[in-house]
């Protein structure tokens, strides 16, 4: 109100004019009065037009102060407040990622074969091999380079069952970390010589995770009593698992001791698992990991695949080759084939019906496809078939860690399978081919059409490269055309109500 002062009546009379106020004040009744009654509108009315105007200045500041910085744009600044824009990050890729491979030198000339199906260097991959002592390596062989793991005497191992190897193999991530890694490096992936990893998929399930957090991914075994034996909450190392980098860093600096204080463990990983337990790191389960503690043949596991990449698989000299007539590692190479042209849709299954005939077809894509008499619930169709034993040796269903099938619960109901043999791919589209492995069968005396008359089928199926940045759901199945000789089938993304029943 200070610099409005001036503009009041009373505070720029002249000497002259205050002379006459003084001699006013003795007529008191009519002078005076009339004074008075002269100035009150207009000292009124300029003090509501200050207050209003004081008023709205208040409001406007306080309006102005509870935008954004960015949003406020007051006369006196001459430029914007600006933010950095956002930093995009790259999606994960396998420049981003290093594996530490557990060999052993007795076994090295046979498992390295394994290595090679997959580790290929000129695609960038990075990553070593870890043994237990020198080996031969010959020139051009594509594998990672060959590391000696560190000289372990001193630490204490009790477990009478167990070998000390296991003490060599759990420092790998550590051993990793000290050789000094590239700066673009996220995830430390770990896998023995008879593992065999689907690069691409293992890329997909890695890109969910925030590599600068602290994860360790990877899945139990398939046998309940080994869970039970070692733990639910620890990653098999077989399987394969994944650590991220902030996490191997502060694993190596506290796994030695941590080491020291688990003698009486009986393998690598349950070492790693309980390390991270001290570190307060829990194990997050991607069940596309597989470790496969069975025995035979995996057509039961594979050909029920669950929904969710196909990311490895080992004990590959224990279990049965996947594809009939083949050696182990000719079955693998025969596998990279549609591995190459759809890993996503890689032993995705879908279920679909021939009305017609009443039979029940099953696909695992790129693997083999089964064709059942009768007309039989996906229900049961999606839990695995027991064509495997358990790591115990046991024919015992209650001895794992997930829910199976008897093969059949009629002799009419074995399935007729169907092995892949060939994968094109056209237009975008993959056409796969599966021959009928003709083996003995049990005798069926129920009156319906008979798959054994079929020599093969056709699968037609548009690839699906972001198959895993939708929500998980089985690709559904229909019966395009049938002969007396061929089925064609077409494998893809569901249509709107599509459901799978007859």
């Amino acid at each position: 109100m200070a610099d409005l002062h001036h503009l009041l009546p009373f505070q720029n009379l002249t000497k002259r004019d205050k002379n006459h106020t003084k001699s006013l004040k003795s007529k008191p009744d009519d002078s005076i009065g009339s004074l008075r009654s002269f100035p009150k509108f207009p000292i009124y009315l300029i003090l509501f037009i200050s207050a209003s105007y004081i008023i709205y200045t208040l409001k406007l500041l306080s309006s102005s102060s509870s935008l954004h910085p960015c949003e406020t744009d007051l006369p006196f600044h001459h430029n914007r407040l600006s933010l950095p824009p956002p930093q995009t990050q790259t999606k994960t890729n396998i420049s981003h990622i290093v594996f530490g491979i557990a060999a052993s030198s007795k076994l090295w000339k046979k498992r390295k074969e394994y290595i090679k199906l997959w580790f290929k260097p000129e695609n960038n991959m990075q990553g070593n091999v870890w043994i237990d002592k020198k080996v031969q390596i010959q020139i051009n062989e594509n594998l990672p380079p060959v590391r000696i793991s560190s000289n372990t005497s001193n630490f204490p191992y009790t477990n009478k069952q167990g070998d000390r190897s296991a003490i060599r193999i759990s420092r790998i991530v550590s051993e990793t970390v000290r050789i000094g890694l590239k700066k673009e490096i996220r995830w430390i992936v770990m896998g023995d010589d008879d593992t065999v990893f689907v690069i691409e998929n293992l890329i997909r399930v890695l890109s969910k995770y925030d590599h600068n957090e602290y994860y360790y991914i990877g899945s139990s075994s398939e046998s309940h009593l080994q869970n039970i034996f070692f733990s639910y909450a620890m990653a098999y190392g077989g399987g394969g698992f994944a650590i991220s980098y902030p996490l191997a860093i502060a694993l190596e600096k506290i796994q030695d001791e941590c080491i020291e204080r688990y003698p009486d463990l009986y393998g690598s990983d349950d070492r790693i698992q309980a390390c991270m337990a001290e570190l307060g790191v829990s194990l997050t389960k991607e069940v596309g990991f597989h470790q496969y503690d069975v025995y035979g043949n995996l057509l039961g596991l594979l050909a029920a695949h669950p929904v969710t990449p196909f990311v490895s698989l080992h004990h590959l000299d224990v279990v049965e080759p996947i594809f009939p007539n083949m050696t182990r590692l000719e079955a693998l190479q025969h596998l990279q084939l549609p591995m190459k042209i759809d890993s996503a849709g890689l032993m995705q299954q879908s279920i679909c019906y021939d009305p017609e005939k009443k039979w029940t077809v099953s696909v695992s894509w790129g693997f083999v496809v089964q064709v059942f008499r009768g007309i039989l619930p996906a229900r049961e169709i999606e839990m695995p078939s027991r064509t495997f034993l358990n790591w115990y040796r046991r024919a015992d269903y209650t001895a794992y860690a997930f829910n199976t099938r008897p093969v059949a619960r009629n002799p009419c109901q074995k399935s007729f399978v169907f092995y892949m043999s060939d994968t094109r791919l056209s237009m975008n589209r993959t056409v796969s081919k599966y021959n009928l492995h003709r083996v003995t069968r049990p005798e069926c005396k129920w009156k319906m059409a008979d798959p054994g008359e079929l020599d093969e089928i056709i699968v037609h199926k548009k690839t699906d490269p972001h198959m895993w940045d939708r929500s998980p759901r089985r690709n559904c199945c229909r019966i395009m055309k049938s002969t007396a000789k061929r089925l064609k089938l077409d494998v893809g993304v569901c249509r709107e109500g599509e459901i799978v029943h007859i």
